[in-house]
């Protein structure tokens, strides 16, 4: 038997189907990619929320007894004198509201600002592909 003659319909359609299998390769590794991404950037959150929230629980409990201490100095410190030592609890109690009011604030600032995590580098790869194959 002879060989085919290049450009035969028979080696046309052999190299359409590779063409055809390779971009199907390169589309899942893309997926992958981007799910890896995902993936990574979600653990980093969940392992930072969790290191947050036992910050979070030391911190208030050390902040209930320093604010504790703050109130009686108040208290102390005040004209108001005698028994009346609930107004060095107020007086606290109202700077918290307002620092509270004044951090609730900013953070909703932030949490506008902040964008979802996305997966850059498949998207990124993605073009790169596109425009080989476009061009």
């Amino acid at each position: 038997m002879s060989p085919e003659p290049t450009g035969s319909p028979q080696q046309i359609s052999a190299a359409i189907q590779e063409i055809s299998d390779r971009a199907q390769v390169l589309v899942r590794e893309e997926i992958e990619l981007a799910k890896a991404e995902v993936t990574a950037k979600a653990q980093k959150l969940a392992k930072g929320a969790a290191i947050g929230a036992a910050a979070a629980i030391f911190a208030i409990f050390g902040l209930s007894i320093l604010l504790n201490g703050f109130a009686w100095l108040a208290w102390w410190a005040l004209p108001a004198g005698g028994t009346q030592f609930f107004w060095g609890f107020f007086l606290v109690a109202g700077l918290l509201f307002i620092v509270g009011g004044i951090a609730g604030w900013l953070a909703s600032k932030l949490f506008k600002a902040g964008a979802p995590p996305t997966p850059d580098l498949a998207i990124e790869e993605a073009q790169k592909i596109k425009e080989t194959v476009s061009g």
